[in-house]
């Protein structure tokens, strides 16, 4: 009797095992649901700490979850997340978010900043931050961005945690703080 309990038990055990071998392999909508915890269902963030991922382009997604995982991004949960997957997934993902709709939130923001911010993106921005930030040569979109995450993104620019392109530096190094906040108010008042 306990000779067919053992062989019971092991048979069990072994297609308990070998069933996960069977499993499919992951699909795109499956790699981003572990996104929606912070950054929202489908990558529409609703947490103004937290960026918008939905509508960022699938090449610029997956730049940034490479470099979080080299760590030349800096994050707190990001590069320890971002070791878990593989190229190929960043891929997958940014292709998965790129073809979601970018969610802009209305946001509380200073009127006289906004008017400020504009004219320095005319003058600094819009070479590179399209369409009053909606498109973007290399980066990700900022028009309707949550302004508390453009806030810690600008700080980590000017403490140079966070690397600048080139030309990115070289305009946004001439900047005042009070040209910064504006800049911060106006793309976050793109609806």
């Amino acid at each position: 009797m306990n000779l067919k309990l053992i062989n019971f038990a092991l048979l069990a055990g072994g297609l308990a095992v070998s069933s996960s071998l069977w499993a499919a392999p992951s699909t795109p909508a499956m790699l981003s649901n572990t996104c929606a915890g912070c950054h929202g269902t489908n990558g529409a963030s609703a947490g103004p700490s937290m960026p918008i991922i939905a509508g960022q382009p699938a090449a610029y997604i997956e730049d940034s979850m490479k470099k979080f995982k080299s760590g030349e991004r800096p994050s707190s949960i990001m590069g320890r997340l971002a070791k878990a997957y593989t190229d190929d997934d960043f891929k997958a993902m940014g292709e998965f978010f790129g073809d979601k709709k970018f969610i802009r939130h209305k946001q509380d923001v200073d009127a006289a900043k906004v008017a400020k911010g504009k004219q320095v993106h005319e003058q600094n921005c819009k070479k590179c931050h399209q369409e009053g930030g909606r498109e973007s040569e290399d980066g990700g979109v900022i028009a309707g961005q949550w302004k508390e995450y453009l806030q810690i993104n600008v700080s980590d620019f000017q403490s140079k945690k966070r690397p600048m392109p080139k030309k990115m530096a070289e305009k946004f190094e001439g900047l005042s703080q009070d040209e910064l906040d504006a800049l911060i108010n106006f793309y976050a008042s793109q609806q």
